[in-house]
């Protein structure tokens, strides 16, 4: 709650603080990272009641997955809060940035630590609705309204289905809790089966599938994360590389051990899907990112591939999947963050962002030369950086899941390497912005203030900490803590079966290969083949971006045909739906209700009661209620308005005499009353309209009938559906019971006691509708003085 909290005041800070309120914002983000490290070495969850009558709670759970996380969100702001500090000096909107900052940091930390089905949708949206305040920072520039609007019409409608399949897992389950007693991802195995059974397993699984893969850019679903990088860079680097879109592949992980069964020899529904998204996203963006002509543009293209690449590790059923994933969400927020951090300084310093502007950095930037050397050759795969090691074990989950399913499944580690190779080339791309020649025009590129460059310096650190790791493993001298703090990540993702094996904790550990590995052979390939197609470049650029011309190949071509051809269907739609008449509005608001209940009674099998004669019904009852029904007819087929307020009037007298038969003396005078008073009402009022409006064309004529039938249709079943209770306790009772006499409240009959009395809102109610339809009339006579009598 910290986050939240410090975002509400950081517009009064921001007033006495100026641009140093980035490091108010980042000493928050510092509290919050060390409330997270308090809890290293803990698991468990605590709860508190939010809508008790719901079963829903404010649940958080404290894991290896979580805590990783949680850790990037905290960790990572910081360093970008700091780093911000001197990259939005002399820009607008400043205190709504970090407003908008810290409330992302706290959803994304819901996003981690939420235990709750419910609570996690929450904060899910949460993160969308402060990206998309993040990535519209530009508010006057027509691109950066584009780019928001994109980003939140995906990514929320993604949690929406996402959300539609966690009340399928409720249906089935009765809870929203997620772990505890009874928990769905506790008794994960059970869950399991009572899906399965429910024949909701796939629905679910693939509901689910959605809210992540447009959380995290997963083809079709990725277009929205080049367009982001309309926000300022330090938002680029904490949202769209670090932090939010991992909230996608931590649910994938998160959800592993539910839909990942164990002992399967076929290939399951979860490892087709999550497996097949993430290698054809891996490979398509890494294709696309070789097709950039913008720096920024690159890393988001290239997001989107690691993003894929750890879909896919987790995706394989076995552990050297949930190794991939868990592995990589750390290596890939560590070098991504800082080439973001590095694209921030090189548009801030040098100007531009085009890379064919771009050549021979490293003279003016040496230090973040170095950084990027770390970074990039990381995204590469190259040895001995970070990413290499969970490069491989995406190779080994690849090859293995080959070797047990055969066939098709030999794809698998094709496409893997075949992916691998853009992304070995898009990463070496981008690293030589900083050696070669400088092109002609790019001037003298000024050194960054030292709150720029020390976060992406420290993010390059640890990447190559992490990287030096495997080389010290590799003579027998393992990063303990590290390996432990990730073989409790992994532990998180791993299904029942196979947690119940681990025991007390997964070993984790990586290292350089020391044999020829099937695994070693790919990254070979993958470098080899690699540096060949290197010096096509230019080539495979210009050949990728000429079929990026045909339209049907883009996806934001589709994207954009459907969205503007909905405003284009809005805007022929108003003219007939928004026509100023009265009778319009009227046909689709009564055809609306009338399909919304008649369809929800389908939906929900409502029954209809057998007819037939009541118990007591008389003779004398009967002919009323005769005479009543004629009377429903005869106003269908009156001659005039008149003749049909007369006519209807009879229904009213007969319900009367009804109550008469029925021993209802004060119900009777009532109806009688009332019935009187409308009559004479709708004669008054008929007195001042027009006796005739016209011809009407048959087909209106015709549509208006058969909208009446369905309005009386709708009616007569809703009566039916809601008397067809017969309960043992009537209410009757229970009001004597109440403990109130009729004495007591000074009335003379119970019937007035429960009106005025116990009723008296819904009788005030009442009062309050005559009234407004009395004003209706008035104002629709009012109306007809000006001329208006349409």
């Amino acid at each position: 709650m910290l986050p939240f909290a410090a975002a509400v005041v950081t517009p009064l800070v921001y007033r006495v603080l100026r641009e140093r309120t980035a490091y108010y914002a980042a000493a928050v983000a510092l509290a919050c990272f060390g409330m997270v490290a308090s809890q290293l070495g803990t698991s468990g969850s605590v709860s508190f009641q939010w809508i008790p009558s719901l079963g829903v709670s404010l649940q958080f759970y404290v894991d290896g997955l979580s805590l990783l996380i949680g850790f990037l969100a905290s960790g990572v702001g910081v360093l970008i809060l700091t780093y911000s500090g001197g990259y939005m000096h002399g820009e607008p909107g400043k205190a709504k940035y970090y407003t908008a900052l810290l409330a992302f940091m706290g959803s994304m930390l819901g996003v981690a630590f939420s235990a709750d089905l419910i609570s996690l949708f929450v904060f899910w949206e949460l993160t969308s609705l402060s990206s998309f305040i993040l990535i519209g920072h530009y508010t006057d520039r027509r691109s950066s309204q584009y780019a928001a609007r994109k980003s939140m019409l995906i990514t929320v409608s993604g949690g929406l289905f996402m959300l539609i399949g966690f009340i399928l897992i409720n249906k089935v389950t009765g809870t929203f809790a997620m772990f505890g007693p009874g928990g769905i991802l506790t008794d994960a195995a059970s869950v399991n089966a009572q899906l399965h059974a429910a024949g909701l397993f796939v629905p679910a699984l693939a509901l689910i599938a959605v809210g992540a893969a447009a959380k995290s850019a997963q083809v079709p679903l990725h277009i929205w994360l080049p367009n982001a990088m309309e926000a300022p860079t330090p938002v680029s680097a904490f949202l769209h590389s670090a932090t939010m879109v991992k909230a996608g592949v931590y649910l994938v992980g998160r959800f592993r051990p539910l839909f990942l069964p164990e002992g399967v020899h076929v290939i399951p529904d979860w490892m087709l899907l999550f497996a097949v998204l993430g290698l054809v996203t891996m490979t398509i963006t890494a294709i696309l990112a070789v097709a950039a002509t913008d720096i920024k543009e690159l890393l988001a293209y290239s997001t989107a591939s690691h993003l894929g690449l750890i879909v896919a590790g987790f995706g394989f059923a076995s552990e050297y999947g949930a190794e991939t994933g868990a592995f990589h969400i750390l290596n890939h927020a560590m070098f991504k963050a800082a080439l973001f951090l590095v694209a921030g300084i090189i548009a801030h310093e040098a100007g531009t962002r085009k890379i064919k502007h771009l050549g021979g950095l490293w003279r003016d930037l040496p230090i973040t030369a170095a950084i990027t050397v770390v970074a990039a050759l990381g995204m590469a795969g190259v040895p001995p950086f970070n990413g290499f090691y969970s490069k491989e074990f995406l190779f080994e989950s690849a090859y293995h899941a080959a070797e047990i399913h055969g066939g098709l499944a030999w794809l698998f580690p094709v496409v893997a390497v075949f992916g691998s190779i853009f992304t070995f080339l898009y990463s070496i791309r981008f690293l030589m912005l900083f050696f070669g020649e400088k092109p002609k025009g790019l001037g003298h590129v000024h050194r960054p203030p030292l709150t720029m460059l020390v976060p992406p310096a420290i993010l390059g650190t640890i990447a190559a900490l992490i990287g030096l790791g495997g080389v010290t493993d590799t003579f027998g001298i393992a990063p303990t803590a590290l390996n432990h703090f990730v073989g409790r990540v992994v532990e998180s993702t791993l299904p029942p079966a196979a947690h119940a094996e681990a025991a007390e904790a997964v070993h984790f550990s990586y290292h350089l290969p020391t044999s020829v590995t099937p695994a070693a052979t790919m990254s070979a390939i993958t470098i080899a083949v690699g540096l060949v197609a290197y010096q096509y470049y230019d080539d495979l650029h210009r050949g990728i971006n000429r079929l990026l011309t045909v339209n049907p190949l883009r996806a934001n071509w589709w994207y954009d045909n459907a969205v503007y051809g909905l405003n284009d269907a809005s805007v022929e739609t108003i003219p007939h739906v928004q026509t100023g008449l009265l009778r319009t509005y009227a046909t689709w608001s009564l055809a609306a209700v009338t399909l919304l209940a008649l369809g929800g009674y389908a939906a929900a099998g409502v029954a209809l009661p057998s007819f037939g004669f009541a118990a007591g019904m008389t003779p004398s009852l009967a002919l009323v209620l005769g005479v009543a029904v004629v009377g429903a007819f005869a106003v269908s087929i009156a001659p005039s308005h008149i003749s049909g307020v007369l006519t209807l009037s009879i229904l009213g007298f007969m319900v009367a005499i009804f109550y008469i038969l029925a021993d209802a003396p004060d119900l009777a005078l009532t109806q009688l009353v009332v019935e009187t008073l409308t009559l004479v009402i709708f004669l008054l009022v008929l007195d001042r309209l027009p006796t005739f409006y016209g011809e009407i064309k048959r087909s209106r004529a015709l549509r208006d009938g058969v909208l009446s039938l369905a309005v009386g249709t709708t009616v007569f079943v809703t009566v039916l559906v809601t008397t067809v209770a017969n309960p043992a306790n009537s209410i009757a009772q229970t009001f004597l019971d109440y403990g109130v006499t009729v004495e007591e409240a000074g009335g003379h009959n119970i019937v007035n006691v429960i009106l005025v009395d116990f009723r008296g809102f819904d009788t005030m109610g009442e009062i309050s509708v005559v009234a407004m339809a009395a004003l209706s009339v008035l104002t629709l006579i009012a109306m007809r003085e000006r001329g208006e009598t349409q």
